[in-house]
């Protein structure tokens, strides 16, 4: 029964809606003291608050029993052992793997893939090792001392992510830049204060056939060339699937680290693709990243459904997005370092799950994936939480925020984990006329201007938040954490029967912006067959060129 509409538990969870849009989250908590306890879970030094969504127990059972009607038991597994769950491209998405401990076997068409990566793995650690120390320089001697990473979506989101939130692990040894924006501009800025004698580039392409990272590459070989001439190719590396064409490009091969055509892009941070996070933080950093992630997807491998941190956080999502029909979720990090979460967790879940047909190839019915975005606060408490608060959509949020800074003043970080729980409280339960009435009128304020103002300063509330709650920002920890969001996006489209590894929306306007760069370049003949509007918009360009 593909169809989700058709489930048992479908048109129990669509009463169960209509039921909880009648109620607030101030009677959710008055009807039962103890809710923090019954929808907050733990796992290590994790918490999970999802107290403050709109659901009761009855639409969680609902909600349990609907993954439980999809097969979700079964696709997990598929998911854990190779078996064919991107069906698009028929192909496994084995990214767990990736992360598994030495001595994991894994058979698949008939090899060890776990012994694989970990030969794969060694030999990135090995490298980076040897980059760090100073034993493997660059063409005139003298050791790196900056690393270029050049990539676009996952294969530039995920390790930029890392390397900005782990920063206060770094020793210093290694500066790091990131480019993926084709505009010159990006590559300009990147390498302006670094020396080509003495920068590591990366190109991470899993076909390295991309365009964008492709052209940033060969302007980054030239700044290297014009330097180094022929020697440039001792400062390239390639992160690719496609070894034979990084040769092409003339990387040499003891320079190339292969990856496999099951690790999508999104979730490739932890393959050679992340190479530049051993390389900034040493390896046993990007060690303690791989546990953190494997010991998550222990937990969502065998942990109870009821119990189950990225399956609960899931479900909430759906109802959310599919029965509460709210088609967008903020997400707002308590953490500077964390400033790429939303952009990482956009490309994520919107790439995975912003999908219009089922997995059999039909249109859907019902909501899928949300639109996910977001930035760090407090900023974005002066940004948008004037429209999370009083405006006419209502968005949930997703709040993270850790008890302890990594680095800083812990006085000032109480102050930041303040906001963050302060704002989660003002979400939910809001301030009703008389609470606002009473608070004006302690400001002494006269009758007039009280009744004026009154409507201005009510806040409505039952704004859902899910709040991630943790010790600190650790490489351990935030591994756990990618890891999480990864299974939640996979859970969302186990019930929604959506394919999540695939992404053949990105295609089409790749396709006909290599149709268009000869028009715009002066071929008369390009062109035919075009709409006015992209005919006139070449046009206006070309006399601006």
């Amino acid at each position: 029964m593909p169809d989700p509409t058709r489930r048992p538990s479908w048109s129990a969870l669509l009463k169960d809606a209509r039921r909880l849009r009648r109620s607030s989250l101030r009677a959710l908590f008055a009807a039962d003291p103890d809710r923090f306890a019954r929808f907050a879970l733990r796992f290590e030094d994790l918490l999970l608050d999802l107290s403050k969504q709109r659901l009761d127990l009855q639409a969680r059972a609902h909600l349990i029993a609907l993954l439980e009607e999809a097969g979700f038991a079964e696709r997990r597994q598929a998911l854990f052992s190779g078996g064919i769950v991107n069906r698009t491209e028929a192909r496994p998405a084995l990214h767990t793997l990736l992360r598994a401990p030495e001595g994991s076997r894994l058979p698949l068409d008939g090899r060890d893939a776990a012994a694989e990566v970990m030969a794969v793995r060694r030999r990135l650690e090995r490298f980076a090792e040897a980059v760090r120390e100073g034993r493997l320089r660059g063409a005139r001697g003298e050791p790196f001392d900056a690393v270029l990473h050049i990539g676009i979506g996952g294969s530039e989101l995920g390790p930029r992510l890392v390397c900005e939130a782990l920063a206060p692990f770094a020793d210093g040894r290694l500066r790091v830049r990131f480019v993926a924006n084709i505009d010159p501009r990006a590559l300009g800025e990147a390498i302006a204060d670094l020396h080509p004698a003495r920068t590591l580039v990366l190109v991470a392409s899993k076909t390295f056939t991309t365009r964008e990272t492709l052209a940033n590459a060969r302007h980054a070989r030239a700044w290297l060339e014009a330097e180094l001439a022929s020697a440039a190719s001792d400062h390239l590396v390639a992160l690719t699937a496609r070894p034979e064409r990084a040769r092409a490009f003339g990387i040499a091969p003891e320079r190339i680290f292969p990856f496999w055509d099951w690790v999508g892009g999104r979730f490739s941070l932890w393959s050679s693709v992340g190479l530049a996070i051993p390389l900034y933080l040493g390896t046993a950093h990007f060690r303690a990243l791989l546990a953190g992630a494997h010991a998550m997807d222990e937990h969502f491998r065998t942990a109870p459904l009821q119990a189950n941190l990225p399956v609960q956080a899931a479900l909430a999502d759906v109802w959310n997005s599919t029965f509460l029909r709210l088609p967008a979720r903020a997400v707002v990090p308590y953490d500077h370092g964390l400033r790429s979460l939303p952009a990482y967790l956009q490309q994520l879940e919107m790439e995975s799950n912003g999908k219009g047909v089922s997995e059999e190839g039909d249109p859907v019915a019902w909501p899928t994936g949300p639109v996910v975005w977001g930035g760090t606060g407090t900023d974005a408490q002066h940004a948008f939480f004037q429209h999370l608060h009083q405006g006419t959509a209502v968005v949930p949020v997703d709040i993270l925020a850790a008890a302890r800074p990594v680095a800083g003043d812990a006085e000032r970080h109480r102050e930041l984990l303040a906001n963050a729980l302060a704002q989660a409280r003002a979400l939910a339960f809001g301030r009703t006329l008389e609470e606002t009435r009473a608070q004006l009128a302690r400001e002494g304020l006269d009758p007039e201007l009280l009744a004026r103002l009154l409507p201005h300063r009510t806040f409505p509330g039952d704004r859902p938040t899910s709040f991630f709650l943790y010790h600190k920002l650790t490489p351990y920890r935030l591994g756990g954490l990618l890891a999480l969001f990864e299974h939640r996006v996979f859970t969302q489209g186990v019930i929604w029967n959506i394919d999540s590894f695939d992404q053949w929306g990105v295609e089409l306007g790749k396709e006909l912006a290599a149709q268009l760069l000869p028009a715009l370049c002066g071929d008369a003949a390009a062109g035919e067959g075009w709409d006015a509007s992209t005919r006139g918009l070449v046009a206006a360009a070309r006399t601006m060129i």
